[in-house]
């Protein structure tokens, strides 16, 4: 069981001060887009949003340029009930989410909004971003939020998810989160509740300061073209481990996944051995992902990749390590060769239709 520390520092204008929060609580979410649609991590940031408050009024800043962010907009106005507004800051300056400009835009719209807080979810984009907006702020993020239970008191974990660590946010408006998308799954919405869309409003630029947003410059991206699900967001995750031992060995596991219609992941060692990018891996360090099905195979359990994984509802460890730490989260666990178990699977596995 997870240790919980809580760490309280309570009298009675505080508690005067959260009554008043409760009743005036205003968030910016920080959301991310592509291809004319919101990533589905930033709605989960819109359902943390709307656990803070009942009467809380939840904007959605959107940024970029083009008619993607056009249409991007459009789909966030009807996309959760619990937004009432959508902010769009369309320039070339936010072509690429470079956190400079990013950051400057967020401090020119909390200027003029006075949000209470401000979200965004913990993946590359909210780790980049919230941290420089919140110095420009001179405010302390809480950062990696798991849970809510109140307008300022938050559940975070420590020691590598090991222990979860009750923190209240003492300091001043706005109070910056980022959140954990798999700690708040986006429900079913049905037709109805999204028929009265959100107000779209073109956030005024005119005042952006450009001397202070040209540090850092968008040079290339690299990706590959592939039609696996995103590992984030994926129903099921294959990942593999160092016991792989090379990289042509590791497209068993993309085959895997493949035949499976998964995600592919890889642990720490994976990676730094060259096996795979580093945008596969899954821990502390990586992306945390809470799959309805995680495979691992040649996976030992060290505890920083266990703390990107161990929320998976189901776990099927594959190791010849009968010790293995992996096998004391899994739900299933066959000690075994993953250089015969593997290509057994691929023997027996239907093709994907």
């Amino acid at each position: 069981m997870a240790c919980r520390f809580i760490l309280q520092n309570l009298s009675k204008r505080h508690l005067l001060h959260s009554a008043f929060a409760s009743r005036s609580a205003s968030t910016l979410v920080l959301a991310e887009h592509e291809g004319g649609s919101i990533k589905a991590q930033s709605l989960s940031a819109v359902v943390a949003a709307s656990s803070i408050g009942q009467d809380n009024r939840v904007s959605l800043l959107l940024a970029g340029s083009g008619s993607s962010l056009q249409q991007a907009a459009e789909k966030a106005a009807t996309c959760h009930p619990s937004i009432s507004q959508v902010l769009v800051a369309d320039s070339d300056k936010f072509a690429y989410p470079l956190a400079e400009p990013w950051a400057k835009l967020i401090q020119l719209v909390q200027l003029k909004g006075g949000y209470s807080h401000v979200i965004a979810t913990s993946s590359s984009f909210g780790k980049n971003i919230l941290p420089r907006a919140a110095a420009l702020l001179d405010v302390s993020p809480v950062t990696d939020v798991v849970g809510i239970n109140g307008t300022h008191q938050f559940i975070r974990p420590i020691y590598a998810g090991n222990a979860l660590c009750t923190v209240r946010y003492t300091g001043a408006n706005p109070c910056m989160l980022s959140v954990r998308s798999t700690s708040f799954p986006v429900p079913p919405i049905s037709g109805d509740s999204k028929s009265d869309g959100a107000s779209i409003s073109e956030v005024d630029l005119s005042t952006l300061d450009e001397d202070s947003i040209g540090k850092s410059r968008f040079i290339k991206l690299s990706s590959e073209e592939t039609d696996l699900p995103d590992l984030g967001s994926a129903r099921v995750v294959v990942t593999g481990g160092r016991a792989l031992k090379s990289a042509e060995n590791f497209k068993m596991i993309e085959k895997l996944a493949e035949k499976l219609g998964a995600a592919v992941g890889a642990t720490r060692a994976a990676v730094d051995a060259g096996f795979v990018p580093n945008e596969l891996q899954v821990g502390q360090t990586g992306k945390i992902v809470a799959p309805e099905l995680y495979m691992a195979f040649g996976v030992s359990g060290a505890i920083q990749h266990l703390a990107g994984m161990k929320d998976s509802k189901v776990i099927v460890a594959v190791n010849k390590d009968a010790d293995a730490p992996i096998f004391q989260v899994a739900d299933y666990g066959l000690v075994g060769d993953l250089f015969e178990v593997i290509p057994e699977l691929l023997e027996k596995l239907p093709e994907k239709k």
